[in-house]
């Protein structure tokens, strides 16, 4: 087994806030993050530089042959076998984005978006928490996190005992199960805001009850941050925004498949694939330049 190979900044499941305690979150950026090339190591083998260009270049060969329009999985760059030398120049090069997931369960995995939008280092883990299997994909979303989502929610909400002060989440429940019945794949996100809605303690937990935090966190750092968390119920998730000043400024219920913005958009992909080929071509320079020396 090896350690893993790139940090993956997350909370996750069950970190959802509890009624009266204290809210613990990560840092918050002060600034809008923008896209930096990363660096080509400038002492580096030559042959382990080879390597991860020549592994790098065979994937975006794909990634540039592939249509995320067509529905169809984006693709995979193996790196549980690639030698330790070529792996720290492609972690490096890769380097880490704003988007962390991490996913519980039976099949758990860690999840950490590179500088390229849309370009995922997806790292399972086996049972004794040791990685078994590390990957780089394409795709606006990587497809276990979905599938994890899909997997462990009911298509149906459960059967909850209201609270006598229960006021609005009885008309919650009956807009979300309406929602999740008659829903179909291509719709659009029906969101409800929780943020302006007459709340009481019992509502709350009447909400927590129907839709226990499920397997999916997602963290998306920028001006702020989004915190997304699948739950029990097929399709809908929680979607929160806090600001820099770990302020809760929206809270929301999304049923739709996926919340838009967890998902990379067409044209980061279509722009991550000009940056990586120039940063292959970067590579390729640096080689070159070693071979001549």
């Amino acid at each position: 087994m090896k350690d893993f190979p790139l940090p993956v900044r997350m909370v996750g499941p069950g970190s959802q806030p509890v009624e009266d305690e204290a809210l613990q979150y990560l840092e918050m950026p002060r600034e809008m993050n923008t896209f930096a090339m990363p660096p080509v190591p400038e002492v580096a083998d030559t042959s382990a530089m080879a390597k991860a260009r020549d592994a790098l270049a065979g994937f975006l060969d794909r990634f540039a042959d592939w249509d995320p329009a067509d529905g169809k999985p984006g693709p995979r760059l193996d790196l549980t076998s690639m030698a330790t030398p070529a792996l720290d120049i492609v972690n490096q090069v890769l380097g880490e984005g704003e988007v962390s997931i991490q996913i519980g369960g039976v099949s758990a995995f860690r999840i950490q978006e590179s500088v390229f939008t849309g370009l995922w280092r997806v790292c399972a883990v086996d049972g004794d928490g040791q990685l078994a299997a590390d990957w780089l994909e394409a795709n606006p979303l990587p497809g276990v996190a979905i599938e994890a989502a899909q997997q462990a929610a009911a298509r149906d909400l459960p059967a909850i005992d209201l609270p006598p002060g229960a006021m609005n989440s009885p008309a919650l429940l009956a807009e979300i199960g309406s929602q999740i019945a008659t829903r179909r794949p291509t719709a659009s996100a029906h969101v409800i805001n929780l943020t302006l809605l007459p709340l009481a303690p019992d509502d709350h937990k009447v909400l927590e009850a129907a839709l226990p935090v499920g397997p999916v966190a997602i963290i998306s750092r920028g001006f702020g941050n989004c915190r997304i968390t699948s739950t029990g119920a097929r399709n809908v998730w929680r979607v929160q925004y806090f600001n820099n000043m770990n302020t809760l400024i929206l809270n929301t219920i999304e049923v739709v498949t996926m919340p838009e913005a967890a998902l990379a958009a067409p044209e980061d992909l279509e722009d991550s694939r000009t940056r990586l080929a120039e940063l292959i071509e970067w590579m390729s320079e640096s080689v070159a330049d070693a071979a001549a020396e």
